[in-house]
């Protein structure tokens, strides 16, 4: 589902991201970890065709990213770091408009659906604008997975999502991913990572330092926070 072969990009001379290679199966929950700064967002919005990298190439879904950005958000689900729905749009017309341009029939039950299931029905009418953080990340969920797409790429899911909601979340992306699709989160929390994914990259100063399963024989026993700090010390 997504193909990295030794991507950089570099900001002047820092160097956020330093030749990466990393693949992702169909049916992966994939979790890209490191410390703020590492270069998890830098990636995202390379495999999403947000920024162009400095050197190296990026395929989703089999499409190459540089050569076909939009081919790869039509086939995506994408949530990025910052939630920006449109100020001037309710909640609702914001999840309506998302799904017109996605070409949805009946979308109008899929919308109330996603209402009620992150149960934020109540705050359908009101602008994106005086929305919570937390509405708005549900909100944005809810447009990533309207369209049932095979991948979705979510930069930190659960960060503005209080407890319950957070774990009916994780619910979710565990069950998504059982049924065949595929999600790419990144992420500073190592408990999310421990709880879903079955497999991840560690990132650091822009490198990739660790990429395999979650029950790699190179972890071992060992807790995640143990291992995580071996390799970024």
């Amino acid at each position: 589902m997504i193909n990295v072969k030794d991507l950089s990009k570099y900001f002047g001379d820092i160097k956020a991201v330093d030749a990466v290679n990393l693949e992702v199966r169909k049916g992966e929950l994939f979790g890209l970890l490191g410390p703020n700064g590492s270069g998890k967002t830098t990636m995202i919005k390379m495999l999403t065709g947000q920024i162009k990298p400095t050197a190296g190439g990026v395929s989703v879904h089999g499409v190459d990213v540089l050569s076909d950005p939009l081919k790869v958000k039509e086939l995506t689900g994408i949530i990025p770091e910052q939630e920006t729905p449109p100020s001037f749009l309710t909640a609702e017309e914001y999840l309506h408009f998302v799904a017109k341009i996605r070409k949805l029939k009946g979308f109008e039950e899929q919308c109330e659906w996603w209402f009620s299931y992150l149960d934020f029905a109540g705050q359908k009418d009101v602008l994106c604008k005086d929305l919570s953080r937390g509405t708005r990340q549900k909100l944005m969920l809810a447009q990533a997975f309207l369209h049932e797409p095979e991948l979705v790429i979510i930069d930190e899911p659960l960060i503005n999502l209080d407890p319950l909601m957070q774990r009916k979340v994780k619910d979710f992306l565990r069950d998504y991913v059982g049924k065949g699709g595929t999600v790419f989160i990144s992420t500073h929390i190592l408990e999310i990572a421990r709880e879903i994914c079955t497999g991840m990259g560690i990132i650091y100063k822009g490198k990739l330092v660790f990429s395999g399963k979650m029950d790699d024989p190179a972890i071992g026993d060992k807790p995640l926070e143990e291992f995580f700090l071996e390799l970024v010390n």
